[in-house]
């Protein structure tokens, strides 16, 4: 019975980790790309799973784990009757519209039900299985570890195994088949319950006075399901955006964060709360030096650093979870507080966070929370008296009073200005390392006196500004000259104050695109030219008078940013009519009439999560409808991470495209100090004809094709078949 309830468990949970990125990418070209959709899909599933989570636990508790099981089993084969679930879907986002609704409205009609269903399999197969003769049941929660190596195998095969090799139809019709094969599993484990004897252990601990459930208990558990679910959003965000903007990356904490339920609900505890809680501290303190140094390199064990600490907090407050876990009558209470908490951690990184702090302030903020959840060696240790809220009072001043007198003593910005800064004020936090209360509050002072005295060694950020899609900073290097916009480690434009009408980074006129503004110029000019991306309008410098130069940007603050002079000037001093169309571009560039451009530059695939709507066969497919009989698509494919080529040249021999590519040779660092970036792109036409002058430019050769990589689609991705190895 044993083995029959954990593979159960396991199906289950496997599902749940296998519909959410398939469902996700279904939606996607209808409503956009952007973050707030990937935000929203993640919003509704929590939302679903907390109301499977609410069923299992109200309907257990009004009709006992054998009448609960009679009505589970119908309503999932009702549930299954809405299976396979559209692989498309019409009538998605506008644009510019907030896709919050619309994203839960369409999750809900799609997978609703069946989620629903299968989301509440957890805590009901081990309240079920409490409720057989079986020995073990009386302490169920060891199958938790199985639901959680479910999700975590689900986790991993989706991006290595079904993404590279099955469309979006092929995976809907293998998870209805694993669907049905679980929906039998699930029956065959209700005849079981109704087969066996009530567990003698868990009727005699009901007769007797089983230990009530408190208001404390509750907060409790919901503040430990809470820390490690913004722990793991925000260490995704620092991660992809700060030290190492690697596609696919948020796997590796995801897969960590099961983990440490596997290890904390095990039968037999690896390491108690007590443990980590005494190695914590071990981790943090280092670490937060190094958040406050900005430290971005050397990129590996840095990012392994981060997901070590990682780890060991959200281990330690799971189990604490596991320690404090109730007796079997009050399992599914339990697992809905843990929900319930986990759903209030991620909304605090998703809605919240982006509200109220300007960087990715709720990363360092989580780790300090969960260090002040810290198991004390003595309970002595966890009451607050008053020397727990002076000594942070003395970290945060010495922090201030140090800060301050590095800018009296005109200490250029450097590594060694930010240790001085920040040392002595860590030691101070490692002093109160045995009272859990005291260490953590004087953390929290020590970082946000540094932070807000910008103690970093990167003293000339002049700008920070934070929207839903990420924190964007405007950094002046050489002295002032130059303004460079960053997001993270990405470079999204720079400006030369002294020579503001010359375009720099990937846009040099030495560069290729330089090549191809300089092939259409003058009297071959085209005129109506489409951007994919804003940046900092860097391209806009290339505008002639007659010209109409129509960007299409997601993110308000990035075009606050290119159209304030203050910064970037480029936008505003263009001899074209520039336009700002803010929204998705897929969705955005729909509403443009026909035939309208004769040039489409494509340029919003540097960073790291790479918007692959844009890129699939559908996409380019909508771009030639909006392209003039003549005209030519730029597509910048630079990326540090991925190479682009393939994919493009896999679209463009399936739509009949000429497709010709163009890399810049290594620049000297004199060049990078000027401000130009090498950069690679590729420009695609119906006819030779169409490249004009570029038919004479010897650096655009004819791109090769990779007979490995297929082209994308909406039904078919594959990011992995085209990684570079990592430096």
């Amino acid at each position: 019975m044993r083995t029959l309830y954990t593979l159960t468990l396991f199906l289950s949970s496997a599902l749940l980790f296998l519909v959410q990125p398939m469902v996700g990418k279904i939606i996607l070209p209808e409503f956009g790309g952007s973050p707030a959709v990937w935000t929203a899909t993640m919003v509704f599933f929590q939302a679903a799973l907390l109301g499977g989570y609410a069923y299992a636990h109200f309907s257990t508790k009004k009709l006992g784990a054998r009448r609960q099981a009679i009505i589970h089993i119908p309503l999932m084969i009702l549930a299954g009757l809405t299976l396979p679930f559209a692989t498309h879907i019409s009538g998605g986002a506008k644009g510019s519209e907030a896709p919050l609704l619309g994203v839960m409205a369409a999750l809900a009609s799609m997978v609703g039900a069946v989620f629903f269903t299968v989301s509440a399999g957890a805590p009901l197969l081990q309240r079920w299985f409490a409720s057989t003769d079986d020995p073990a049941g009386a302490d169920p929660y060891f199958l938790y570890s199985a639901s959680n190596v479910g999700s975590m195998v689900a986790l991993f095969a989706y991006p290595l195994f079904f993404e590279p090799r099955f469309g979006l139809t092929e995976q809907t019709t293998i998870w209805r088949n694993a669907y049905i094969a679980l929906v039998a599993l699930m029956t065959i484990a209700a005849i079981a319950l109704h087969r066996s004897k009530h567990n003698v252990e868990v009727a005699e601990s009901a007769e007797e006075e089983v230990k009530p459930i408190t208001s404390r208990d509750r907060a409790s558990w919901t503040l430990l399901g809470a820390v490690p679910s913004s722990l793991l959003l925000g260490l995704t965000a620092y991660l992809t955006t700060n030290i190492a903007p690697i596609p696919l990356l948020w796997v590796v904490p995801l897969g960590l964060y099961l983990l440490t339920f596997i290890f904390a609900f095990a039968r037999r505890q690896i390491l108690t709360s007590k443990i980590l809680a005494r190695i914590l501290p071990l981790l943090v303190t280092p670490l937060a030096i190094a958040m406050v140094l900005e430290s971005t390199s050397p990129i590996i064990p840095l990012a392994l650093f981060h997901l070590t600490t990682f780890f060991v907090a959200a281990w330690m407050c799971h189990a604490r979870l596991s320690e404090t876990r109730p007796n079997a009558k009050h399992l599914t209470e339990f697992y809905l507080w843990i929900s319930i908490g986990g759903v209030l951690g991620g909304l605090f990184n998703a809605a919240l966070a982006p509200l109220i702090f300007k960087t990715l302030l709720e990363y360092p903020l989580a780790l300090v929370v969960a260090c002040f959840l810290r198991t004390p060696r003595r309970p002595e240790d966890n009451t607050f008296i008053r020397a727990d809220a002076i000594f942070p009072l003395i970290t945060g001043f010495v922090t201030i009073a140090i800060a301050v007198a590095i800018k009296l003593l005109h200490m250029e910005p450097s590594p060694w200005r930010t240790i001085i800064a920040i040392g002595f004020p860590a030691a101070l936090c490692f002093f109160a390392v045995d009272r859990p209360k005291r260490y953590a509050l004087s953390m929290a002072a020590m970082l946000l006196a540094a932070f807000g005295m910008h103690v970093s060694s990167d003293g000339s950020v002049i700008y920070t500004g934070r929207s839903f899609f990420g924190v964007h900073r405007i950094v002046t290097i050489g002295n002032g000259r130059f303004y460079r916009l960053m997001h993270g480690t990405t470079t999204h434009g720079m400006q030369d104050r002294q020579h503001p009408n010359e375009p720099l980074t990937y846009y040099a006129h030495r560069g290729p695109l330089g090549h191809v503004f300089k092939a259409f110029s003058g009297p071959t000019s085209k005129k109506h030219i489409g951007f994919v991306g804003l940046g900092v309008g860097t391209t806009a410098t290339y505008g002639e008078p007659g010209q109409t130069m129509t960007y299409f940007e997601i993110d308000p603050v990035v075009k606050s940013i290119a159209t304030n002079p203050k910064y970037f000037s480029y936008v505003t001093d263009s001899k074209a009519k520039v336009d700002i169309v803010l929204g998705d571009a897929r969705l955005t560039i729909a509403n443009q009439p026909d035939s309208r451009f004769g040039l489409i530059v494509l340029d919003a695939f540097s960073s790291d999560a790479i918007p692959v709507h844009l890129l699939t066969e559908e996409a380019f497919r909508l771009y030639l409808t909006k392209l003039e009989p003549h005209g030519i698509i730029a597509v910048h494919i630079s990326n540090h991470y991925l190479k682009l080529e393939p994919v493009i040249k896999a679209m463009a021999d399936d739509l009949h495209l000429i497709a010709r590519v163009n890399e810049d040779q290594e620049l000297s660092d004199d060049d990078f100090a000027k401000g130009y970036y090498a950069s690679m792109w590729m420009v695609l036409a119906r006819d030779k004809a169409d490249f004009g002058k570029l038919n004479k430019d010897i650096d655009f050769s004819e791109s090769t094709p990779d007979i490995k990589v297929r082209p994308w689609k909406d039904d078919f991705s594959n990011v992995l078949s085209v990684f570079k190895p990592i430096d």
